[in-house]
């Protein structure tokens, strides 16, 4: 058994090598994460995902700028890209069908990509739009995918504004469709407003707020019938 200051050093190890952009030290790291018997997904959400999350806040705070952000990403995505192969896939009890991508003129996709992997390993079908994703393109692939949910994620508060036309749209396609956004700048009560059913402020709360809004979704249907 890993005990908890061996853990607690390669989780620190990995949050400070994401925010040092050392690749090295990050693919160092997660394999030794893995070699150990570290669970994939705790290695991802309590050592990867805190590091870019203070990324983020350097960002905000004007000490770290692009070079550094994109340098970041780059270390990060090398160490999802080995510990995603040992994420362990768990049925969640609900399957659907998802829809996902980055709004129009946001290229911001990390949070969206961490998203996705964890639907992916919680047998989700998961059509992943990518980034900077325009308005008419989230129709057309609904249209063509008729998912089970569709979720929304911009990074910045001007592109954030890019979801409202793009709810609206899809709601005249099927009101009974389900959206779920995300991102930094979204708040619970601008969810709401725009007409949103769920909202997730980070990639671990948002299988958690998929999972329960698909259930709701299934009980109310489920209600409907034997009605």
């Amino acid at each position: 058994m890993l005990c908890s200051q061996k853990e607690r050093e390669l989780l620190n190890r990995l949050r400070e090598a994401v925010i040092g952009f050392d690749e090295e030290a990050v693919v160092e790291t997660a394999k030794e994460c893995i070699e150990v018997g570290m669970d994939a997904t705790r290695a991802i959400f309590e050592g990867l995902v805190p590091g870019i999350e203070e990324v983020g806040r350097l960002y905000e705070e004007e000490i770290y700028f692009i070079p550094e952000m994109l340098l970041c990403a780059d270390a990060l995505y090398r160490g999802l890209a080995l510990l995603r192969e040992h994420v362990v896939k768990k049925d969640v009890g609900v399957r659907g069908r998802v829809l996902i991508g980055v709004v129009e003129g946001d290229i911001h996709d990390i949070g969206k990509n961490i998203v996705k992997m964890m639907f992916e390993a919680s047998c989700f079908e998961v059509y992943d739009l990518g980034r900077d994703v325009p308005v008419e393109t989230f129709i057309r692939e609904y249209r063509r995918l008729k998912p089970d949910l569709v979720c929304l994620s911009a990074m910045m508060t001007t592109t954030m504004l890019k979801m409202k036309p793009i709810i609206a749209r899809l709601k005249e396609e099927n009101p009974q469709v389900r959206i779920m956004v995300g991102g930094a700048p979204v708040t619970e009560q601008v969810a709401a407003r725009w007409g949103a059913h769920g909202y997730a402020p980070n990639a671990s709360r948002a299988l958690k707020a998929a999972i329960d809004l698909m259930v709701a979704v299934r009980n109310h249907l489920a209600g409907c019938t034997a009605g």
